[in-house]
């Protein structure tokens, strides 16, 4: 499967105001279902923010060369730490991709709401990666101070092919 490099224009995505996350949803879930009908894939959203010295374009790059921005294994991760001390390689959404597929406006309002909650600030996605969810495994992890186990950490089946198990990336414009 050939990784797939895709834009969208979302007007006016920004997050100086919550953003209408339903509608700028539809707007990267077309670029999504249009690309990747019917397959089975884990997105996640990244934001150039968080790599502070790379700029968009660099950051793409590293995702081609790498297959992740997890890039520096000596930097800490955002939330990476879990009461068993699981590895986790990143946190995802696993969609099915259908027509009636909704997946941007859940990743849009997290990182919106849970880097307020988390950073004081919300934070603007940059970018999506796709994975092929044949190609990670998810992990059940539990944050100290928390009762519920959450499943949105994922690690690569193999490793030494996550360039393999990359199939796009999305910028949002």
């Amino acid at each position: 499967m050939n990784m797939k490099i895709l834009a969208v224009s979302v007007p006016g995505y920004t997050v100086d105001k919550e953003p209408d996350h339903k509608a700028i949803g539809k707007l990267v879930d077309e670029v999504i279902k249009d690309n990747f009908a019917g397959q089975t894939i884990i997105a996640r959203g990244l934001s150039s923010k968080a790599h502070l010295d790379k700029t968009v374009d660099e950051l793409i790059g590293i995702i081609k060369q790498h297959g992740t921005d997890r890039y520096d294994s000596d930097r800490a991760g955002d939330r990476y730490e879990n009461i068993k001390g699981k590895h986790i390689d990143l946190f995802a959404f696993r969609r099915k991709v259908t027509p009636r597929m909704e997946l941007f406006k859940d990743i849009s309002w997290g990182f919106y709401h849970g880097a307020k909650a988390i950073h004081g600030k919300p934070v603007r996605i940059d970018l999506l990666t796709i994975y092929d969810a044949s190609q990670l495994k998810a992990v059940a992890h539990q944050y100290e101070g928390r009762d519920d186990i959450k499943r949105d950490g994922f690690v690569f089946k193999f490793p030494d092919k996550k360039i393999q198990a990359l199939v796009g990336i999305v910028r949002i414009k």
